[in-house]
């Protein structure tokens, strides 16, 4: 099976996720998206709400959309959240599944700064979608893995792992920060949040104070 990944803090998790995620896995004809929500993500500090919240969350989007699934083998892990030992721990649960990983423009950028990242290559597939503001530039340090390794859509090459993908999605206007922000404030962004989602932060009392 071709399955998309895209982890995340996913605190809140929003539509800017989801959209771009189902947009992909049409473009991509992924058999599945998995959300795979952190523990303990190594490129920032501290989440707002706990893991298991911020799970319950991706739990109740995936029960609306089938094309999604929750992987929590991050959520489970003690440590760090690595991807490179997350994408190995996958290889041995599902050695028959190629595994795609969904990134923006500003996470490709700063790939060389990830945990062995070059071997990350040999475990999976790349999905580039464009960040506003992000741009990838030949003296960056990844740009000569992406320029022989980007590969179009209609040429797909039957190999489980090391190509990159860019894909066009729809610009979504939404970020974590600012919902969280709207929610301080008493209001209800249900234009970027789904409703069962909205109604899981009423109901617990989540992201009531400024974030």
């Amino acid at each position: 099976m071709r399955i998309g990944i895209l982890g995340g803090t996913f605190d809140p998790i929003h539509f800017g996720h989801i959209r771009p995620a189902l947009e992909i896995k049409s473009q991509l004809n992924l058999d599945s998206v998995w959300l795979m929500p952190n523990h303990i993500p190594p490129h920032k500090t501290s989440t707002v709400v706990s893991t298991k919240q911020r799970q319950a969350m991706v739990e109740l989007v995936c029960q609306e959309y089938s094309e999604f699934e929750l992987c929590d083998i991050e959520a489970r892990r003690s440590g760090p959240s690595y991807l490179l030992t997350t994408l190995e721990e996958l290889h041995r649960l599902y050695p028959e599944h190629e595994f795609y990983f969904l990134i923006g423009t500003d996470s490709l950028v700063s790939l060389p700064s990830w945990y062995q990242w070059q071997s990350l290559f040999d475990l999976c597939h790349f999905v580039v979608s464009a960040r506003n503001g992000w741009q990838l530039t030949s003296d960056m340090p990844v740009f000569k893995q992406y320029e022989q390794r980007l590969t179009s859509l209609d040429q797909h090459k039957s190999q489980k792992s090391g190509l990159i993908f860019q894909v066009n999605i729809t610009p979504q206007a939404y970020s974590s920060t600012h919902i969280r922000q709207q929610l301080a404030l008493g209001l209800s962004p249900t234009e970027a949040v789904p409703s069962r989602v909205l109604k899981f932060i009423a109901e617990k009392n989540l992201y009531q104070t400024p974030a």
